[in-house]
This record gives structure tokens, sequence and C-alpha cells, in this order.
């Protein structure tokens, strides 16, 4: 398994500490939006921005998951490449600061709720049944160029292998 530095990102990442962090991003998300409780987004966004930076070690919400859960969780762990799961980080901590910045600094609180939802659902996607869409996403940039093979070998590898899907 691959070692995480202070400021690297883990690779590979163990799916099930994925879906605990999803679940917590769901709960957060949804909170915020549905209570009207906008100061949660600060926490959201600054976890999303942790874990781009350093993987789970500077965000408690992957502190929690990884430390915490995930080693009380008797289950067959899967793992996956690091460089998915880092974009779909990053699209996280796009989406939570703009929902930030709708509230706060365009007083949009629609606006921001709305981003909040779409994060809650594609979080949701990935605690519930394991779907990622940033690493579809970085699948599709591999695919079309966009990424080069060199960003992740072992994610070439592994979806080269993969039958072509019937249209």
């Amino acid at each position: 398994m691959g070692k995480s530095t202070l400021f690297g990102f883990p690779h590979p990442v163990n799916e099930t500490s994925a879906r605990v962090v999803a679940s917590g991003v769901v709960v957060m998300a949804a909170t915020a939006a549905l209570a009207d409780q906008p100061w949660i987004m600060g926490p959201l966004a600054y976890g999303f921005a942790a874990r781009v930076a350093a993987g789970p070690t500077l965000s408690p919400l992957g502190l929690v998951a990884t430390r915490v859960i995930t080693p009380r969780l008797h289950l067959q762990h899967r793992y996956s490449p690091g460089p998915p799961k880092r974009l779909a980080q990053a699209m996280g901590l796009g989406m939570s600061t703009t929902a930030l910045v709708l509230y706060y600094g365009a007083h949009r609180p629609r606006a921001a709720r709305l981003f909040l939802g779409a994060l809650a659902v594609a979080a949701g996607l990935e605690a519930v049944f394991g779907l990622c869409l940033g690493c579809k996403l970085f699948e599709l940039g591999m695919r079309t160029g966009v990424v080069p093979e060199s960003v992740c070998e072992e994610c070439r590898d592994i979806w080269n292998s993969r039958e072509p899907r019937a249209a």
C-alpha cells in the first residue's frame, strides 16, 4: 500500500474510508442546506481543501474516517487509485467554496443551497453506491487524452482492462 506524506495524497485509497467521508459530506451539506445552517459551509469547504492538499491528515472528517471508523468495520476493504479520488475532492472543494461565496459574498442563499444539494447528491452516490463522479470524469479525461497517462499508470491499467460497454 502507498504511503501518504503530510502534503501528499494517499495512493491507493481505501474505498471504505472514502465512502465514510462521503457519508459525512452528505450529512454536512444536507444539514447546511435543509436546516439553514450556513456556518457548516466553512468547515465543509475546509475539509475538502485539507483533503485535496494532504489527504486525510489535516481533515477532521478524514481522520475520523481513516483512524476511528474504518478500522472498526470488519469488511473486506477495496482500494482504488489516489489521483481520481483527489480530483473528486477538488470538485467537492469547488462546489462547497462556490456555495460559501454565493451565500456570504453574493447573498444568494438559494443558489448556495443548490450547490450544496448537488454536492450532497454526488457524495451520496459515493457513500451509498460507491459511484465516484470525479473518478468517472478522471477516467474520461484519461481516455480522451486530457489527463496524461503518466498521471496515473495504475488507472490506465485498470480502465483499459475493462471490456468496452455496449452503446
